[in-house]
């Protein structure tokens, strides 16, 4: 006697085993980009203490998977109290050393230490700040969807021009949207694009300050 496996069974197998090689993925490349990235990171810490006064490293409440809330890191690119608002154009919260963080995105580096504990994904939804979920959550549809995976270091949004600051409602239900999509289309070939494309969109962005 043969058996056969249901469907809508081995659809689930199969996403599963492509769940664990994703996490597996992001925890390899983050350990080797950190090793390769030491140096670099070195030198953005020393030129942070040496431009401001402050912390290296500034930490903040997000939203992860599932609701939990953890502390992402990131390079300190604005005074001390600064706020929770967002960077703005010639905002006179950033550093001078930080706007050349934020403009090439080196500040989120030490994210990869989130990855690889296994609180972010190197490709899901960019997490926001705490109260910036609770100030939108009410207003746009299912943007608690988001909290269905991991965020990520990059995402389908920031290659897709929403990245950046949402200085209108619009343009955080455009990157919630995006970030919809990419959940609901997810594949390990498309996070293996997004990584791919990342480079690429940031040399050419114009909307990080």
């Amino acid at each position: 006697m043969t058996t056969t496996t249901h469907p809508i069974r081995a659809a689930a197998q199969t996403r599963r085993i492509q769940l664990a090689a994703k996490s597996a993925m992001d925890r390899m490349l983050a350990a080797l980009a950190l090793v390769m990235l030491a140096p670099l990171l070195v030198v953005v810490a020393v030129a942070i203490r040496l431009d401001s006064r402050g912390p290296v490293l500034f930490r903040q409440a997000r939203t992860g998977q599932n609701g939990r809330v953890f502390q992402i890191l990131k390079f300190r690119s604005m005074t001390v109290g600064a706020g929770l608002a967002q960077a703005t154009r010639n905002d006179a919260r950033v550093t001078r050393v930080g706007h050349w963080l934020r403009r090439t995105s080196i500040d989120e580096l030490p994210q990869l230490w989130n990855v690889l504990r296994g609180d972010m994904a190197l490709v899901g939804p960019r997490p926001h700040a705490t109260a910036h979920d609770a100030h939108y959550a009410p207003q746009i549809a299912n943007y608690a969807r988001r909290y269905a995976v991991k965020p990520g270091l990059t995402g389908w949004a920031q290659i897709n021009n929403a990245r950046g600051e949402t200085d209108t409602l619009d343009k955080m239900a455009r990157r919630v949207a995006l970030d919809i999509d990419y959940i609901e289309g997810w594949t390990l070939h498309r996070d293996i694009m997004i990584l791919a494309l990342t480079p690429i969109r940031l040399l050419v962005a114009r909307d990080a300050y």
